[in-house]
């Protein structure tokens, strides 16, 4: 069992969405997507983020860029800081994440392209109801969703539960509920653990 934790305001969430969906089916593994706010993480227990984007090391943010694009190579998807709006409020997405339910990766998948491939920005009302056209999604419904309350108290519920188990960004993963990963690049790691739960259940 695999639980994927994500902010659509990451781009290493982007990579990490992208690159877990073969890595799930090769294993026969399900995914459960878990929407956050990432930004609720960040001012509950990990604030170094915003002293980070305020004083960065200049080697470390040019190699960081260089990083990035390797890993967006290797993946193959088109990915760049959005010169015009970053960090992104990303609260409607990720509502919309959860109202559309566990069929959601085509509506995430457009919204990471749009925001992170097109620069456009996914906290505005018009760029949604493009992604919920690109997607077939009923834009209307989609708003009077995002707008009621239980949908509300989900994401913050989500937030809590990642932080209360250990979570400190995005993306956190769980592998059989206790088993925590974060990042793109711990992949490798979910592969061995997936082989172990493999190997035990044999």
């Amino acid at each position: 069992m695999i639980e994927f934790f994500f902010d659509c305001s990451s781009p290493w969430t982007y990579l990490a969405f992208h690159n877990i969906q073969p890595l799930a089916k090769e294993f026969g593994t399900d995914i459960t997507w878990r929407p956050i706010l990432v930004g609720g993480i960040f001012n509950s227990v990990n604030p170094s983020v915003y002293a980070q984007r305020e004083k960065p090391v200049p080697l470390k943010a040019r190699y960081y860029q260089k990083d990035l694009a390797d890993w967006a190579r290797s993946a193959g998807l088109a990915i760049k800081m959005p010169p015009t709006v970053f960090p992104v409020n990303s609260v409607k997405v990720m509502r919309g994440c959860l109202w559309v339910g566990q069929d959601m990766v085509p509506f995430a998948t457009a919204v990471f392209e749009a925001y992170w491939g097109e620069d456009k920005d996914i906290s505005q009302d018009a760029v949604l109801a493009e992604i919920c056209r690109k997607v077939g999604i009923d834009e209307q419904k989609f708003f009077a969703g995002i707008a009621e309350q239980g949908i509300k108290d989900q994401l913050k519920a989500n937030t809590e539960e990642v932080i209360a188990r250990g979570g400190f960004g995005s993306p956190t993963i769980f592998v059989n509920k206790t088993d925590m990963y974060f990042g793109n690049d711990r992949l490798p790691l979910i592969r061995e653990a997936l082989q172990r739960s493999k190997a035990s259940a044999a």
